[in-house]
């Protein structure tokens, strides 16, 4: 009987190492992953997959890369979208208008052009904070991610020779 594989390396670190194997270097995996992550965390509710859709296409970037570190973001991305809003009312000095994630969802899924009408500006705050965040935070995530990238495709490319 096979050994039965944990869910986060199948969805996660699998799509990576398969990457690694077919050809991609490790720095356009580096620069993938940097994507999800930051897109992962937009502050606009039901979002983040379209957007890395686009980028992915735009930028010739890896679906399946993209789309995990995207969908790994998730917990983060809904803690932080109420953070960014209130960020961004800080930066434009609006006064912080009174809500909480459930409400969100619960006021979307009421009556969504009502809640657009409502929260639009909230949302443009959360945009504009995750603006000025989401450039230095690709950085960081690419230059921590290349060298751990460029070590794992060393050790597969060293497992495959031995195997062969």
């Amino acid at each position: 009987m096979s050994e039965k594989r944990p869910w986060w390396r199948r969805w996660f670190v699998d799509p990576i190492a398969k990457q690694l194997t077919q050809g991609i270097t490790p720095e356009k995996v580096g620069w993938t992953i940097a994507a999800g992550v930051v897109l992962g965390i937009f502050p606009i509710m039901g979002s983040t997959t379209f957007i890395c859709l686009i980028a992915g296409w735009a930028l010739g970037l890896n679906q399946p890369v993209l789309q995990a570190a995207c969908h790994a973001m998730y917990p983060l991305h809904l803690a932080l979208i109420l953070v960014f809003i209130r960020a961004g009312q800080w930066i434009h000095g609006a006064d912080p208008i009174p809500f909480s994630i459930p409400q969100l969802l619960s006021r979307f899924n009421e009556d969504p052009a009502l809640f657009f009408r409502d929260f639009g500006l909230a949302a443009w705050h959360g945009i504009v904070a995750w603006g000025i965040v989401a450039v230095p935070l690709f950085f960081i995530v690419k230059g921590i991610a290349t060298p751990i990238l460029r070590k794992a495709a060393t050790r597969l490319r060293q497992r495959k020779e031995a195997a062969a």
